[in-house]
């Protein structure tokens, strides 16, 4: 892995990596009053969003204005350190894009103002993943971490792909379902290196960290251990989702083997080295909306007006949903 980029000016929004003054549980209380949501279009739309914005009403950016590391929250001039491998009390900030057994495909828009998240579309339809015979929809809540970038300018050693263009994503295997927006504290188990068409596409695998089971969950073994037949259907749902749409299976780094917490830990470093040059703009950014409202050193800070006209401009909520077609509850045998 390279080393991370020197540290941030002062006022930029750089998250760190280091010893915690905090305990997990304060860390979490903390961090989970910290972010709304306000909802804007027809939900199962191609023009519904959900954007985001502070408890006083400020709109922000999930991709770009929320911390990676959750006790770093407000933390925002803190020299970079390395993280030590045997930290337990590491806390990462989730964004939830996708509730577990749900369908619709929902997604940062990596490429929008703001990055809200929407339902992704393809060939004017909206995309919703097959089921694929046992599961239903998503088999684990579903989103990214924010303050991360999959470059496409890097080659990763190991599979010799680059990035994805997108944050990385992250699989919360905890007992709750969440909800698209929603912004969870997570502990990092491990990660799984899919290639989705020849693209390098990391998946984290986390847990809640108010789940019940978090305390009993410390590495990917103890997910083996304790959930038998997890991380294999894991594997496989990846490995098929896109096949009912014509796709090929996607392939997989290190023979589809997961890796371990520490390895997880040093690629979302990598990521978020990536994203740090991207919001400073030293580096071609393929299209990615950079608006934000926290990094002061970064050329694509917005004030708060202009944040909140771009919300402004978005369609006006509509409570009432489209229909969901009826195709999308087919199951899928392959």
């Amino acid at each position: 892995m390279r080393a991370l980029l020197p540290r941030c000016p002062p006022g930029c929004v750089a998250t760190v990596f280091g010893s915690f003054s905090a305990s997990r549980d304060e860390v979490v209380a903390r961090a989970a009053m910290r972010h709304h949501t306000e909802a804007r279009g027809r939900p199962q739309s191609p023009d519904y969003r959900i954007y985001f914005k502070t408890p006083e009403g400020k709109y922000i950016s999930p991709f770009h204005d929320i911390a990676l590391i959750a006790e770093h929250e407000q933390e925002k001039d803190m020299p970079t350190k390395k993280l030590k491998k045997n930290e337990s009390e590491v806390v990462f900030n989730m964004v939830v894009e996708v509730p577990r057994w749900s369908n619709a495909k929902m997604e940062i828009a990596t490429k929008e103002p703001l990055n809200p998240i929407k339902q992704d579309v393809k060939k004017g339809k909206l995309r919703y993943v097959a089921n694929i015979f046992p599961h239903k929809g998503y088999i684990w809540n579903y989103g990214a971490l924010p303050q991360t970038w999959e470059d496409p300018n890097h080659t990763d050693e190991e599979t010799k792909c680059c990035g994805d263009n997108d944050p990385i994503d992250v699989c919360e295997i905890g007992s709750q379902v969440c909800f698209p927006g929603q912004v969870i504290q997570v502990k990092v188990l491990g990660i799984l290196a899919m290639i989705d068409e020849g693209e390098m596409d990391w998946k984290v695998i986390a847990i809640n960290a108010k789940d019940p089971e978090a305390n009993n969950l410390n590495s990917i073994e103890d997910v083996r251990k304790s959930r038998p037949g997890h991380l294999e259907a894991t594997v496989d749902w990846f490995r098929k989702y896109k096949v009912p749409d014509g796709k090929p299976e996607n392939q997989f780094g290190f023979d589809g083997q997961f890796k371990d917490k520490d390895f997880a830990v040093e690629i979302i470093k990598s990521t978020h080295e990536h994203w740090r040059a991207l919001v400073q703009k030293q580096t071609n950014d393929h299209g990615i909306e950079c608006k934000n409202v926290s990094c002061n050193e970064s050329p694509f800070k917005c004030s708060a007006e202009e944040a909140r006209d771009v919300v402004a401009a978005a369609p006006a909520p509509c409570p009432r949903s489209n229909p969901v077609p009826p195709a999308v509850d087919k199951w899928h045998f392959v």
